[in-house]
Parts: structure tokens; C-alpha cells; sequence
């Protein structure tokens, strides 16, 4: 109830009191709910795997991917020791490891990846894992627990890989990419230095691609490309690289050739390759491409310098009929000039 207080203001009676801190209170314990039940659901959708202990080392908390790893559920887990839940040994003596959990506390602070760790399992099985682990802290400033992360390096190794070819080539064609070029044309160049034999660079670039383009979609195109790509990988050796510089443009580079006439054998090859009609979206289409052909240490020993001429002579096939090879020729660059 409310009463007045001589100036016609309500004033709170103890039962309003009351009944607003129990609205505050239950108010308070929803939002703690709520957020406990987000915590627990972004936990259980990450794809590494987290444990929690107490300050005593007791586990809390397993999220799926944990229980998954360890083979015991979280309910198991509860209360037991880390080390008997999360057993982890060195790859190399066999040793049993300081769990990272009990290290964050006991030198409270962040323990970074650790490498070379096997987990034990709880059927006995092992696998290498990645951990890493931190100290909790209370508003205080004491330790109340830590939490452990740690992952599969089996999986994370899948994944470095993965991402380091992702780096390496063109994710149309899987074709190298100019990055993994350079590389290669590199160590092609010194290889033929060393061992004095001769290789070639064909510099190739689709005819009216844009047209295609234009006229029936990028889908299309990118299926264009594909198919290109296929064709010219079956026109080299394993030695050899082809790779999309960009666009339309491909390079090949042959690393080991014995005369000028080979490299032009293999630039013929491919013109005849790419002009084997194909079907795509229910039309015919054929390949053509104008193509420039340099030679080590014929025009050049230099890699930029033989990639621009390889370019510069493509160039001309196409100024001068496309579908057609032309190799490089010092004059070319001095119509260029």
C-alpha cells in the first residue's frame, strides 16, 4: 500500500520494499540464466574443445567437442580431478605432463600453445593434441579456476595445410597461382643454370573470352576457364607448371627442354587441345588462344625478363590473327618502343 506524506507523495510501505527488491532480485537471476545459457551455447558451437576446473583443479565444465575428445560427459567429469579427466603424456619420453590447468594457477598466467602432447583417452586410445590454457580470476584478483582449450593437431595440421594450398593456387582452376609461379620459375631458372640445358615459357591468352563473357554469363566463363585449364595440364609433363596468371591469361612453364622446335611442339600441342569442340549450356563451343613462347638462356636468363617477353610475343599473335604461336623476336619489343 501506499500512503501519503503530508505533501500528497506516496511513500513506500515495507511490503513495497519488499516486493520491489524480490522483482530486482528475480529480475538479476534471469539476466544470470540468460547468459549462462548463451555462454553454454556459444561453447558447445566452437569447434575447439574447453574445460574448466575450479581453484582446487576439479573439472566444471566440458563443452562437446571436449567430451568428444576425452570420453567422458560432462556430468561424468564434475567434480573429478583434471588430471584423471583431461591425461596427457610427452610424445617423445612418454612422461606424464603437468596438466596446463593446474600450471595456469600455480604460475598464474597464460600458458601458450603446447605442442607434442597425447592425449589419453578414456577407452585407452591416444592423439596428439594443441593445448593452451589461462587462470580465472574473482573481482579480487584470486584464482578461482582456469580453462583449458585445446584441439585435435591432427585436424589442425589438415588445416594449415589446407590453407597454405589456398595460398599457392587459383581457386577456380587449382591451377598454381602467380605466387607459386614465381617460385617455381625460380628454382626452374637456377636448376638451369646449374646444369646448363635450356627451358621455355608459353605465355597464353584466350581469345575473345570477354565475348563469351558478355554473351553467356560468368558461370559459363568460369566453366571456360576450367575446362581450359583441364586441357592444358594434359598437355605437359609433371615436371612442368601450368598456372593462371589472371583472368584469361595462362602460363606454362616447361622446365627441362632440349631445343627451340620442342617448346613450339608443345605450344602446337596445345593450340590443337584447346580446339576440340566441347558442349556447355546445350551450345558447341571450341578453345582458341593466342600464344608467346621465350626461351632460356636463348632470350634471356633473367625470370621477369623471359615472362615478359614470353607476353610481348603473345602479344603480337594476337595483333596478328590470334590462334596462332609466335616466338619471341628482339624486333618485337622495339615495335613496341
Amino acid at each position: 500500500m501506499l500512503y501519503g506524506d503530508g505533501n500528497n507523495r506516496p511513500r513506500e510501505t515495507k511490503a513495497f520494499k519488499k516486493l520491489a527488491l524480490d522483482a530486482d532480485s528475480q529480475g538479476g537471476e534471469a539476466a544470470w540464466v540468460a547468459e549462462k545459457s548463451w555462454a553454454h551455447v556459444t561453447l558447445n558451437s566452437i569447434t575447439d574443445a574447453v574445460l574448466t576446473t575450479d581453484m582446487h583443479g576439479r573439472v566444471t565444465y566440458l563443452n562437446r567437442v571436449a567430451e568428444a575428445l576425452i570420453g567422458w560427459s560432462r556430468v561424468e567429469a564434475a567434480g573429478k580431478p583434471v588430471e584423471d579427466i583431461l591425461s596427457m603424456v610427452d610424445s617423445h619420453t612418454y612422461q606424464t605432463m603437468v596438466n596446463p590447468a593446474i600450471r595456469a594457477m600455480i604460475e598464474d598466467r597464460a600458458q601458450g600453445f603446447v605442442l607434442g602432447a597425447v592425449l589419453i583417452h578414456r577407452d585407452g586410445s591416444q592423439r596428439e593434441i594443441e593445448s593452451s590454457a589461462v587462470p580465472v580470476h574473482n573481482l579480487s584478483g584470486m584464482i578461482v579456476g582456469a580453462v583449458v582449450v585445446f584441439h585435435d593437431a591432427c585436424q589442425s595440421h589438415i588445416r594449415s595445410a589446407q590453407f597454405a594450398y589456398q595460398a599457392q593456387h587459383d581457386p577456380l582452376t587449382s591451377l598454381p597461382n602467380r605466387f607459386l609461379f614465381a617460385d617455381r620459375l625460380a628454382r626452374a631458372v637456377g636448376l638451369a643454370k646449374r646444369h646448363q640445358h635450356k627451358m621455355a615459357l608459353i605465355y597464353l591468352d584466350m581469345d575473345h573470352f570477354k565475348a563469351i563473357n558478355d554473351t553467356f554469363g560468368h558461370a559459363l566463363g568460369d566453366r571456360y576457364l576450367q575446362i581450359v585449364a583441364e586441357r592444358l595440364s594434359g598437355c605437359i609433363r609433371t615436371t612442368d607448371t601450368v598456372c593462371r596468371q589472371g583472368g584469361d591469361e595462362f602460363v606454362v612453364l616447361l622446365s627441362e627442354i632440349e631445343s627451340v622446335k620442342s617448346a613450339l611442339n608443345v605450344a602446337s600441342k596445345i593450340l590443337t587441345a584447346l580446339a576440340t569442340p566441347c558442349q556447355l549450356a546445350g551450345h558447341e563451343h571450341t578453345f582458341s588462344a593466342s600464344i608467346g613462347v621465350s626461351i632460356y638462356p636463348d632470350h634471356s636468363t633473367d625470370e621477369q625478363a623471359l615472362l615478359h617477353y614470353a607476353d610481348l610475343a603473345m602479344y603480337c599473335a594476337k595483333q596478328n590473327g590470334r590462334q596462332q604461336c609466335r616466338l619471341y623476336l628482339a624486333e618485337m619489343e622495339e615495335r613496341q618502343s
